[in-house]
């Protein structure tokens, strides 16, 4: 009996030492073969971003280099764009433009916020659904819209002429004032959207705190409230600023090429009357490009100066 037992054990043993190791072998396969379908499933995005993204990037800095005269290696088609009035005034009205925007824009979407924290769950659900219908409303719709509201013989402007309001009447919109007004339309509510998920982060307690240190509503909110959402606004302020500054849609349906701004002298470098001129163009669009990648590592340093010591909602 004990022979019987002892050589069940021993085959036991050897079948379980057998069948280990394809145990084991298929359990090593199975991540690897999750790892790879995983890189198949990236595989679509990553070619779209190569071909739409990373290859015309690399043609408009190949194309910002060689010269449009003599065309050789250089920085000859820079120095045009930086010696030319025309270009100067389009990146300058793009830069205050844009900030203008952005900042009058968080200023907004800040006291929105802050309306929507409050607010009970109902009315911020359809605040929320407003927002995001303001958001998609940009581009050639919104400038239809401005133009029949505050065009030359818009309904707001036939309204400031009857009743003698100047700001009304005479309001000219086809030029730097309806740019600003249109980038702030559409700049309020995404801003809004952003900084609505900061908001949830406030915590009662310190008001609370507050309240019991005496502290009055202006320390509560620059000196607790503000400190803590300040990565979180120079985000969003960052968003806004590099969202206005490559528009193109809404104000070229409002001012065509009558205005100078950069998003609006890149596309008609590019697409011409009678010819075109990418090495131009090519600078243009790496100064609208640097611009961008300078407000980022700007709002980068100060987001990360702002967050040492404190509590990042």
């Amino acid at each position: 009996m004990e022979n019987t037992v002892s050589i069940g054990e021993k085959d036991a043993r050897s079948a379980r030492s057998a069948s280990s190791p394809v145990t084991g072998s298929a359990g090593a396969r199975a991540p690897r073969r999750r790892v790879r379908a995983g890189w198949l499933a990236l595989l679509p995005f990553v070619v779209v971003v190569a071909l739409f993204e990373i290859m015309p990037l690399l043609q408009l800095a190949l194309d910002s280099v060689i010269g449009r005269d003599s065309e050789s290696l250089g920085l000859e088609n820079y120095v045009r764009v930086f010696t030319t009035p025309l270009y100067q005034q389009s990146i300058w009205n793009s830069v205050w433009i844009s900030l203008l925007s952005a900042v009058v824009g968080i200023v907004v979407a800040f006291l929105a916020a802050r309306f929507a924290s409050e607010a009970s769950p109902r009315v911020r659900n359809a605040f929320t659904m407003v927002l995001n219908m303001m958001s998609n409303f940009s581009g050639v719709p919104l400038a239809f819209a401005f133009m029949i509201l505050m065009g030359n013989a818009g309904v707001l402007t036939l309204i400031g002429q009857q009743f003698n309001i100047p700001f009304l009447a005479n309001f000219n919109l086809y030029g730097s004032d309806g740019l600003v007004i249109m980038y702030v339309y559409f700049q309020i509510p995404l801003a809004t959207l952003l900084l609505i998920p900061a908001f949830a982060g406030i915590r009662k307690s310190w008001r609370e705190a507050a309240t019991i240190l005496q502290a009055s509503s202006f320390d509560y909110w620059f000196r607790i409230v503000i400190p803590n959402l300040m990565p979180s606004i120079l985000g969003t302020l960052s968003v806004l600023f590099s969202n206005a500054l490559a528009a193109y849609a809404t104000a070229y349906a409002l001012v065509m090429n009558n205005y100078a701004l950069l998003a609006l002298q890149i596309t008609s470098r590019f697409r011409g009357d009678v010819q075109t001129d990418a090495a131009t163009g090519g600078a243009l669009a790496m100064v609208l490009i640097a611009l961008m990648v300078v407000c980022t590592l700007v709002n980068n340093y100060f987001t990360r100066r702002s967050a040492k010591g404190r509590e990042l909602v």
